[in-house]
């Protein structure tokens, strides 16, 4: 049985609790579900647990506002992301000035849908890619978690894209 993690949210910046009320599209919708499914398989690792990613989807699938978001979308960066930890902490790392398990949980699930989308969905253009990682640190994470992100991804985008970053 997996325990209940409450997903990020924005309490530093929401005392109540409540999520914060902002218009999001099916797409972005998506993406925030998969970095609360990244964020409660990352505390279960780091837990010493082993995530079980049906848990955990069916978990969120519960929420109401599940069932506004892009389920494809979702389902390909949640599944991705989980089935291609390893090799996107491998890209990651060498990006980084601390160690991976320094990372906050948040900043790290940001970090693993940013460089999925950039390595492995050539589909979604560089920009976006870092965009939405960004704007999930920053609607979820530290206070300037979204900075460090985004300096993290710039310079994967660079080796990743490169082909894509020149032609624009």
């Amino acid at each position: 049985m997996t325990k209940n993690i409450a997903p990020p949210s924005a309490t530093a910046n929401n005392p109540s609790n409540a999520a914060p009320k902002r218009s999001l599209t099916p797409r972005r919708r998506a993406r925030e579900y998969a970095l609360q499914g990244v964020y409660q398989s990352l505390v279960m690792r780091r837990a010493g647990s082993l995530p079980n990613a049906a848990a955990i989807s069916k978990q969120l699938g519960e929420d109401p506002g599940f069932r506004r978001c892009q389920l494809e979308l979702f389902q390909g960066i949640f599944a991705g992301v989980l089935d291609h930890t390893d090799a996107l902490e491998g890209l990651i790392t060498p990006a980084l000035d601390r160690p991976i398990n320094e990372l906050s949980p948040v900043e790290h699930a940001a970090l693993l849908i940013g460089t999925y989308e950039l390595a492995m969905d050539l589909a979604v253009p560089y920009k976006v890619a870092i965009n939405e990682a960004v704007e999930l640190a920053k609607t979820f994470g530290g206070t300037d978690g979204h900075k460090y992100v985004n300096g993290v991804l710039d310079l994967l985008a660079q080796k990743l894209r490169s082909t894509e970053i020149q032609a624009s």
